[in-house]
């Protein structure tokens, strides 16, 4: 591979990862900062926390469809057209959220916002990684996976302590305008539909010779159509077990500091938790690029996606048996270490297993499961809680379904054609 394609490469992978960074204001993550002070803003027009769980709810499921969307879009167009869209019309609908007064407006655009940011944005993302390497995959993904989660890092301190400085929404028009102004046009000046289309060889077996006899349409892809991706029980093991993490995910990140006081600990250990989940979460993320890669341990996507889940089973079922701080301290870390290893599996199993051809569809699809499932995961909590006063029984019936996928991704065969 040249040396001009591998730092061109480079180029996209970081703005891919600046591009996931960009869908904070479309998370639950990122709505949380806002949260508290939204709350009080709209609190005289009725809206409870009740009320509120249930307009994020079906803001969750448009994010779902937004992700169904957007690959057709990708793999016709390409990502650099897609970013630079997706960008603008985010920058768009946030500095409308910030601007709105009534709780009709506020729905609709935390709905457009989740659309947007947790879905289309979130594969765009994802997909242009893919659509640019090949052979080196595993290597280019588990890059992005850590640039992105310091792109977080740093993303939430910043954004929280505007919060509290100027208000949710100045915060929110400022995040607006970096969107709009920041990552559009970095998306136009940096990406590309592919290595093809600036005369750059693909790290595959496709030829100069190839390239120069047509078009960069005219030079297809290899891998799986959509059809046949849903047909192979990989494509279902990868799926189900990356949206069971987001559904776990999404609930006790909605309703921690609650599951922990039940528990008998205070917000001040709350706040430490997050903190070593996000530092595990980096040496996971650190970990799984390493086992992925062709100078590394080399683990096959399946054991390692059994052994994240078991992590993650082991952790749930520890929730309810918490009782000292070391016990929280070790559980955050598992949690943290397990979903650092599933970002890096979550964003290079499909191309790896599946190909480039229909990348995008694809990736929208398992997006789209990711994302229903983040919206389930805390309705699963919160009614548990209320029928039974604890949120132990769920946390051991998720446990046993994790537990079963972990054993579903030792047996299940990945397509030998695909998985190189």
């Amino acid at each position: 591979m040249s040396p001009k394609r591998v730092f061109y490469g480079w180029l996209v992978v970081l703005t891919a990862a600046a591009a996931m960074v960009g869908t904070l204001p479309g998370r639950s993550q990122g709505l949380g900062l806002i949260t508290e002070p939204l709350l009080t803003d709209f609190a005289d027009a009725g809206l409870d926390r009740v009320r509120y769980a249930g307009i994020n709810f079906w803001a969750t499921l448009a994010g779902a469809l937004g992700a169904l969307g957007i690959g057709k879009m990708i793999d016709r167009a390409g990502a650099r057209v897609v970013l630079v869209v997706v960008s603008l019309l985010l920058a768009v609908t946030v500095a409308l959220m910030s601007q709105v007064t009534s709780i009709a407006a506020l729905a609709v655009t935390l709905a457009a916002t989740r659309a947007i940011g947790q879905g289309a944005l979130s594969v765009v993302s994802i997909a242009m990684v893919g659509h640019w390497f090949r052979r080196r995959i595993n290597a280019a993904m588990a890059t992005y996976s850590i640039v992105l989660s310091i792109g977080f890092m740093l993303a939430f301190p910043v954004v929280g302590s505007a919060v509290q400085s100027w208000g949710w929404r100045r915060a929110w028009l400022c995040l607006a305008i970096a969107l709009g102004a920041g990552l559009a046009p970095l998306a136009w000046l940096v990406v590309r539909r592919g290595p093809e289309s600036i005369g750059l060889l693909p790290d595959g077996d496709t030829t100069t010779e190839q390239i120069a006899s047509g078009t960069e349409a005219d030079v297809e892809a290899p891998g799986y159509r959509v059809s046949e991706a849903l047909a192979t029980g990989a494509f279902w093991v990868f799926g189900i077990g990356a949206a069971l993490y987001g559904l776990v995910a999404s609930g006790i990140g909605l309703f921690n500091e609650s599951i922990l006081a039940e528990r008998g600990f205070n917000h001040d250990v709350y706040y430490q938790s997050l903190v070593v989940t996000a530092m595990t979460g980096l040496a996971g993320n650190f970990l799984g690029g390493w086992m992925t890669t062709e100078g590394g341990a080399r683990v096959s996507l399946t054991r390692l996606m059994a052994a994240a889940l078991f992590v993650l089973a082991a952790g749930v079922a520890a929730l309810p048996h918490l009782s000292s701080l070391t016990h929280v301290m070790t559980w955050a870390a598992a949690m943290g270490l397990g979903g650092g290893v599933m970002m890096v599996l979550f964003f290079s199993a499909w191309p790896r297993v599946f190909g480039r051809r229909h990348l995008g569809q694809i990736q929208g699809i398992a997006q789209a499961l990711t994302v229903l499932a983040s919206a389930i995961g805390p309705l699963l909590l919160a009614w548990c809680a209320s029928a039974t006063g604890s949120y132990a029984a769920m946390f051991r019936i998720l446990a046993i379904v994790i537990a079963l996928t972990s054993v579903a991704s030792l047996i299940v065969v990945v397509p030998k054609a695909a998985e190189s």
